[in-house]
């Protein structure tokens, strides 16, 4: 799997949730509303999800693999990282 374009789309300072993120697969397929949130040891990724009539709240996407899941996560967080170190350098 090739993600071949990561979109930081809106950062937030308070709270838990840090960032959502859009991310394109092989130039073919886009996933948005992905999360970016501060957990108590990590910052790790959501999926998009939605609330079912249970009021369970549902992946509506997400890689079916350990393996998957951590290279998307990865990725998402690298692209996260330098975006959030560019922005603190243009601050400066």
């Amino acid at each position: 799997m090739n993600i071949s374009d990561i979109k930081i789309r809106k950062t937030i300072s308070e709270g838990r949730l840090r960032a959502i993120v859009s991310i394109t697969i092989e130039d073919t397929l886009a996933v948005h509303d992905i999360k970016i949130v501060q957990g108590d040891e990590r910052l790790f990724v959501a999926m998009p999800s939605r609330k079912d009539e249970n009021g369970v709240f549902r992946d509506i996407v997400h890689p079916i693999s350990p393996a998957a899941r951590q290279l998307v996560e990865d990725q998402i967080l690298d692209a996260y990282s330098r975006y959030m170190a560019i922005r603190e350098a243009e601050a400066v």
